[in-house]
């Protein structure tokens, strides 16, 4: 069957799975889970790679002309989601000075009788995310909402009473907005704090059933591990973090995979019941390895390259970049930035990795969708570690691999269909493609990509029919 039959009779399925009463809350803007259980879809059934950006501190640090300037920004480079903190701690307040809550209690947002956020003299905090959310809507960007970060909760700020009361306001308040993504959680793990964290998910998605949910993790942890068969958990998220292979000290978890994401994908997508799976947070660009000690190397577009190949290669339906200026949203009057920013935000939206990111979306959506699966069984012979590894994902017609180090490698042939293939080599950081050649669709052949072998010469060998 060809690609376009495929997504004619995708489309048939998607009307006589929705029909008329049951067509999406917000029409062809919704999002839904594809009918695998792998993919995220739009409410027209076309495929919705998560291309995400972390702005967590985006609520409380910008002014709405720099908000504007941020989101244009995100827009024009492919994201189509932006991560944000609700609530960075109990004692929020925007750029303003305007206070989230009523003595630091979440079940007690502090709110004007005058909701108009269109006057620019009268407006709350409330009123000012209502601003972003609807100016990134404005753009077609969703916003997935952390409603508390889980410091607050692991340091007894928040209870299950206080929690359930936010949890109703948040959801009925956003209830109607198309573009929101709810990740309960916030860098914890499911454990501490697991019956606040069960009260949020539980009441969020009774007041706000249509609306796509996660728990965003601790480093280095999953949140299968604490919610995959939770109700309103509806897809799965993984921190693959920021600590080198040396610095790794998650032996004692029950996943320890250190750098090595796609391994965290790969057992999500054996879990049952199926649900799709995404790296929310790998190392971001410019912030030193291991976080916390300015003096170590930083990462950089290379590194976040080859954590969104991997992982969505192993099985992730998107990815989310990070830059550590921009999550913070940082400017040279902070007196007390994390994590050693070097560049303001306004600069560091265009670092390298945020420019690639593109490419990897436009690389998946460029293929059929639905049917793609990973499959290292297209790699021939023993496979790289670490670094050296090679990433393989294949659909009926075409196969992807993906070199971070440029080595050369061997591929299985004859695991898609055609007599022929073609073959090309696809660059992670421009964009390009450079061909090579057809060949007979069988045995095992080598291939040898472009440049001397090291670590950044990353590169993705694309197989398709002929």
């Amino acid at each position: 069957m060809n690609f376009k039959s495929k997504i004619f009779l995708f489309a048939l399925v998607s009307i006589f799975a929705f029909g008329c009463k049951n067509k999406p809350h917000f029409g062809d803007k919704s999002l839904l889970i594809s009918e695998n259980g792998r993919y995220f879809i739009t409410g027209d059934g076309k495929p919705f790679f998560w291309l995400g950006d972390t702005g967590w501190l985006l609520f409380s640090r910008l002014n709405r002309e720099e908000t504007n300037t941020y989101l244009e920004d995100r827009k024009q480079k492919g994201f189509n989601v932006i991560q944000v903190m609700v609530l960075h701690d109990v004692a929020a307040k925007n750029i303003y000075g305007d206070s989230a809550l009523i003595g630091k209690d979440v079940s007690k947002p502090l709110l004007t009788d005058k909701n108009d956020y269109k006057d620019s003299v009268a407006y709350d905090y409330w009123d000012h995310v209502d601003y972003v959310v609807d100016k990134a809507a404005g753009k077609g960007l969703y916003m997935a909402l952390v409603p508390v970060w889980g410091t607050n909760v692991k340091e007894k700020k928040v209870n299950e009473v206080q929690a359930k009361k936010y949890a109703e306001f948040l959801a009925k308040r956003y209830q109607d907005k198309w573009n929101i993504i709810w990740l309960n959680g916030g860098d914890i793990k499911g454990s501490d704090g697991l019956k606040v964290w069960t009260t949020i998910g539980e009441t969020i998605r009774a007041n706000d059933p249509n609306h796509l949910m996660t728990f965003h993790p601790r480093g280095r942890t999953a949140s299968s591990a604490w919610f995959h068969n939770a109700k309103w958990n509806d897809f799965d998220m993984i921190q693959s973090g920021h600590r080198r292979y040396s610095q790794d000290t998650s032996a004692k978890e029950k996943l320890h995979y250190g750098e090595d994401n796609w391994k965290y994908i790969e057992s999500d997508y054996k879990l049952k019941p199926t649900k799709p799976t995404i790296d929310g947070e790998p190392s971001y660009e410019d912030i030193p390895q291991g976080l916390h000690d300015v003096r170590e190397p930083r990462w950089t577009d290379s590194d976040v390259r080859r954590y969104g190949y991997w992982s969505v290669f192993a099985g992730a339906f998107g990815y989310t970049y990070g830059h550590n200026s921009v999550m913070q949203m940082y400017k040279k009057t902070d007196l007390k930035p994390a994590y050693g920013p070097k560049d303001q935000w306004i600069t560091a939206i265009n670092a390298p990795g945020a420019k690639q990111m593109q490419y990897l979306k436009d690389l998946m959506l460029a293929h059929s969708y639905f049917d793609r699966v990973p499959d290292q069984t297209l790699v021939a012979g023993k496979n790289g570690e670490k670094y050296d590894r090679v990433i393989a994902t294949r659909g009926e017609e075409f196969a992807l691999l993906y070199t971070y180090t440029g080595k050369n490698f061997s591929v299985q042939l004859g695991k898609t269909d055609g007599d022929d293939v073609k073959a090309s080599w696809f660059d992670p950081k421009t964009g390009k493609s450079i061909e090579i050649g057809k060949f007979e669709n069988k045995g095992i052949k080598e291939f040898n990509p472009p440049g001397e072998p090291a670590n950044g010469n990353d590169w993705v060998l694309v197989l398709e029919k002929q």
